[in-house]
């Protein structure tokens, strides 16, 4: 019995080695898995679940994803999805063609027995004021409405800015600001009573020791995919069920 978590996978045409990385991994890794958590950012950006019928590159790479999410939901294996910030316009018709499930921003859920709260990771960076801005716009229902409305080159446009602009912004900006706040860490653990926090968006991957209402616990923080790497948490059903923070390389991912 075995949990997979993935995150920041970054999906484009311009990341072919990561695309390919994904596909094997769903296939080799993942099958007869009970369940993969995909927490966000599993494209690099979407613009609208009508992607999935453009002749955009993006559109192929989307439907090459649904037929692989959906083969892997239809041989046995729970499939669950957060919203990213690169990809918090994927919608109802994106996930029901994988066969998958969207879940809330955070998410209080058992991992093979263990309780755990797991989100993109996003929402902790309070620090970063002109992030947090933009996260409460982009989460609001009319401003997505207005977005979506646009035709789809301009979305293409838009999105493509986007990226150059928090990039910009980024490298202006100090380390510990785009980090999480550690008390809001804290905070978000004690008001669901767990000792485990699984989350990815820093591209920071570590397992952090801390503690919560004097007890230890743990932040297990998932790494971005690159073109020669990939990370995963697994959980396996133990008498002493503990995640295991993993990297492996993306031409030979683990075997199930």
């Amino acid at each position: 019995m075995r949990t997979l978590l993935i995150a920041d996978m970054h999906l484009s045409d311009d990341t072919p080695e990561i695309n390919q990385g994904f596909y094997d991994y769903l296939e080799h890794t993942a099958k007869g898995a009970d369940a993969l958590y995909i927490l966000g950012d599993l494209f690099d950006a979407w613009i609208g679940d009508d992607l999935i019928d453009a002749p955009h590159p993006l559109g192929a790479i989307a439907r090459e994803v649904i037929q692989r999410l959906h083969k892997l939901s239809s041989d046995g294996t729970a499939i669950y999805f957060i919203h990213g910030n690169r990809d918090f316009l994927i919608g109802e018709r994106f996930i029901t063609a994988c066969q998958a499930t969207l879940l809330p921003d955070i998410e209080e859920v058992e991992l093979q027995g263990l309780p755990a709260v797991i989100l993109h990771g996003d929402s902790l960076c309070t620090q970063d004021d002109d992030y947090m801005a933009f996260r409460r716009q982009s989460r609001d229902p009319e401003w997505q409405a207005q977005i979506l409305a646009l035709p789809l080159e301009q979305r293409v446009a838009l999105a493509s800015s986007l990226r150059m602009q928090s990039g910009d912004a980024n490298a202006g900006k100090a380390d510990a600001i785009m980090d999480v706040t550690h008390s809001e860490v804290v905070a978000l653990m004690e008001s669901h009573g767990v000792a485990t926090m699984i989350h990815g968006h820093t591209h920071r991957p570590k397992v952090h020791d801390l503690t919560v209402e004097d007890v230890p616990a743990k932040r297990f923080v998932l790494g971005d995919w690159d073109d020669q790497h990939g990370w995963d948490i697994v959980i396996e059903k133990t008498n002493h069920t503990e995640p295991r923070l993993r990297q492996f390389p993306l031409k030979n991912p683990p075997s199930p």
